[in-house]
């Protein structure tokens, strides 16, 4: 039987269009930057790209800055934007985001069910004078979504920037730059190739770069873009939506509580992306989970992102409060092609799974 895939917040599946049109893009062998004919094709590519998908986020394509992911995206907002300014971010956030802040950063805390606390952020905010505020629209791991609109209700008020990191919300749920300032994104969690990702910036704006060079993206990046990638991006956003994956993992929750009510499902009170779930099992640790997972012919993660192929205990669970239950978590997330025997396929794994742990401490 095809093993069943099931860690999509950490890439998800390519969608055969952005397959073809990186295959198409490969095809031209002109640079963007050329100006003869083969690189005005190439660059039609790129231009028409980044149009697409800064308007699918409400945004102008001279806004836009391609980067190699969503790690450089984020990098490049925080390091470029915070001159003169405390950076703050939310105790829950990516690895990428809390480096890129560095260890002078104000962290706020969240609430139990994992989204900010709001009463904290705007003591900070009082107290830190200029600001840039950093957060998460949804989690990677628990699939939380933040209060972006009062979040960003409270950097209006206190002169404070905002920049988003949004790079789970495309292609799961719909959402817009708005009233944020930056907002990263990355194409290999909707669908799109690994390697391309794209900073969107308020008009006006405008990071220092932490790349310089031949002047590339409006002198704000330096580097040969990435067309086959960046031509993948685009088509890969303009798939539609997949429906029904709230339903599935509902449909998990449910089954996972039925065979063992001793199961936490971490930030389930508060709203969350629909394909995403954090499961706790007390008692036995994530690894464990996820190699027996794995030899079943399931591909889940841990409930923290794994660096290097290892697992470790998750900041975002213990920030939620959940103590040594933090390393018990397991993360699973629904890509965009799952169906109805993901349930039934998922939950009989799980089940063996425990039976054979629960008979190993036996």
């Amino acid at each position: 039987m095809a093993r069943l895939y099931l860690d999509a917040n950490a890439t998800e599946p390519m969608r055969p269009e952005a397959i073809a049109a990186m295959a198409e893009a490969m095809a031209l062998p002109g640079n963007p930057s050329s100006v003869h004919a083969e690189g005005r094709a190439a660059r039609r590519v790129l231009e028409e790209a980044r149009d697409a998908i800064a308007a699918r986020f409400g945004a102008r394509g001279r806004d836009l800055v391609f980067t190699s992911g969503g790690t450089e995206a984020n990098a490049l907002a925080i390091r470029g934007l915070a001159a003169g300014r405390r950076v703050l971010v939310g105790a829950t956030e990516h690895p990428a985001v809390l480096a890129a802040a560095g260890p002078a950063a104000g962290v706020i805390p969240v609430l139990a069910d994992g989204t900010l606390d709001l009463a904290a952020l705007e003591s900070a905010l009082k107290a830190a004078g200029p600001a840039l505020v950093a957060v998460m629209v949804a989690n990677n791991e628990t699939g939380v979504l933040h209060p972006i609109e009062a979040i960003a209700a409270l950097c209006q008020e206190h002169g404070a920037l905002l920049h988003l990191d949004a790079v789970q919300m495309p292609g799961r749920l719909p959402f817009v730059l708005g009233p944020a300032d930056s907002m990263a994104l990355s194409a290999h969690k909707l669908g799109g190739p690994k390697g391309v990702g794209a900073l969107l910036l308020r008009p006006g704006l405008d990071p220092t770069p932490l790349l310089t060079g031949g002047g590339q993206e409006s002198g704000r990046r330096g580097g040969t873009e990435a067309l086959p990638a960046i031509a993948g991006f685009g088509a890969a956003l303009a798939c539609p939506r997949p429906e029904g994956l709230a339903a599935l993992r509902d449909a998990i929750e449910a089954g996972v509580k039925a065979l063992a009510p001793e199961v936490i499902i971490a930030g389930g009170s508060a709203p969350r992306l629909p394909n995403t779930t954090s499961l706790i099992l007390p008692g036995a640790p994530a690894e464990t989970q996820v190699i027996a997972l794995d030899l079943a012919g399931v591909a889940v993660s841990a409930g923290a992102a794994c660096s290097s192929g290892k697992v470790r205990q998750s900041h975002v669970l213990a920030a939620m409060g959940f103590g040594a239950d933090a390393a018990c978590a397991i993360r699973v997330s629904l890509p965009w092609n799952a169906g109805a025997e993901t349930v039934a396929r998922f939950l009989a794994a799980w089940a063996g799974m425990r039976e054979r742990l629960g008979a190993r401490k036996r």
